[in-house]
């Protein structure tokens, strides 16, 4: 099964970084969150991706055409008729497809797009800004056993703010409190599984697949749900990146379900 990838937004919240190279391609660790997403979706076994590129999509063009350099340890021998000898390197098991889906594209638009790269397959789609502790194959079985055209991951995200506990009587703070995950909604995380079919309700470029294509689906019957009560994580601000960064460095990002 494919797994297409979201990766052509500007990512203008996030636009101290974004606006020098595309929302995917800032860092976590020293990598591109795409390269985290990637290697979520690796340690499940799914390894054909379709990236749908649009905002500066060269530089992650660029990125996988040097990845294999990038990763190695290389010996350049200019006495020597330019050699190059390469001594050690770490391979990745991908096939990976970029496709320019255009600068202004929206994401039902993108997938569209990509219509003749999943051929006529279910496949696993994405956005290039989350990640989480997902467990792929389980997602996929509960939406093979629900029968619907397109199931989408839930999660309840935590508050930012620590919640206050008042006596309304008395007017006064009596306590304060971690706002909990059951406190909150439940909100679209992507990690989804589409039918092929679901792209015919996706009209044209401008079309957001959150917006017309899913509320028909719902409409219709056949838009699922696979409640996710793991971590997840949106790198939408600065804020987001630096949570992230700081789980990297410490050794104790959730969403590191591979060995390296």
């Amino acid at each position: 099964m494919k797994v297409v990838i979201l990766a052509g937004g500007m990512g203008t919240r996030i636009s101290e970084e974004s606006h020098l190279r595309p929302k995917p391609m800032i860092e976590i660790g020293g990598h591109p969150i795409l390269w985290h997403i990637m290697k979520i979706y690796s340690a499940c076994g799914f390894n054909d991706f379709v990236i749908c590129c649009g905002y500066r999509g060269y530089m992650i063009k660029e990125y996988f055409a040097n990845y294999y350099l990038h990763r190695s340890d290389i010996t350049f021998d200019f006495s020597n008729q330019n050699s190059i000898k390469i001594h050690s390197n770490v391979a990745e098991p991908w096939k990976v497809t970029l496709a320019d889906t255009g600068q202004s594209t929206q994401t039902g638009g993108r997938i569209r797009r990509i219509r003749k790269y999943v051929e006529g397959q279910p496949f696993l789609m994405t956005y290039g800004d989350g990640v989480a502790d997902m467990d792929i194959n389980t997602l996929i079985d509960h939406h093979k056993q629900s029968g619907m055209a397109a199931t989408l991951t839930a999660i309840q995200p935590t508050g930012r703010y620590g919640v206050l506990d008042l006596d309304e009587d008395k007017n006064c703070v009596i306590g304060f409190r971690e706002k909990a995950q059951e406190d909150a909604t439940w909100i679209n995380a992507g990690f989804m599984v589409l039918e092929p079919d679901v792209i015919d309700y996706i009209d044209g470029d401008l079309t957001y697949f959150e917006r017309e294509p899913l509320t028909r689906l719902s409409a219709n019957g056949k838009l699922g749900v696979y409640r996710h009560y793991g971590y997840w994580q949106c790198m939408d601000t600065q804020r987001d990146k630096g949570a992230l960064e700081r789980l990297w460095n410490d050794g104790n990002a959730p969403w590191k379900i591979w060995t390296d």
